[in-house]
């Protein structure tokens, strides 16, 4: 079993950058396909990143393609999702979420597939 904890959000200006971190506790990073989602208020939760147990596969939301990028540090056990050009509409609670994969390339972009969740954190974006 794996522990997740978001950190990192905070209330931005429209165009400005954040980095946000989830770090594992438990076990390792490894056997796990590693994602990002949002969920903004009256909305339900979205797909916003994810990448492959490998690292070597990611996979973007239309709507942060080009902006976001996720990334991850297996030795250091905790995923990133880095984003650029913020815009108010990407004000959201963001989760991290792990999924157990056997395979090392596969990314998933269904909730429904992810084990582990974190508490999430708040994004606020003004305009």
């Amino acid at each position: 079993q794996v522990q997740l904890v978001e950190s990192g959000g905070q209330l931005v200006q429209t165009g400005g950058s954040l980095r946000l971190s989830c770090a594992a506790s438990g076990r390792t990073l490894s056997p796990y396909a590693m994602g990002w989602f949002r969920q903004a208020p009256g909305k339900e939760r979205e797909f916003v990143a994810a990448m492959s147990r490998s690292g070597t596969n990611s996979y973007y939301a239309d709507s942060v393609k080009g902006r976001f990028t996720i990334s991850r540090d297996n030795t250091k056990r905790t995923v990133y999702l880095q984003m650029n050009s913020l815009k108010p509409e990407d004000t959201a609670v963001y989760f991290c979420a792990a999924a157990s994969s056997s395979s090392a390339l596969f990314v998933d972009t269904r909730s429904t597939e992810y084990d582990y969740w974190g508490q999430g954190t708040q994004v606020t974006v003004s305009s």
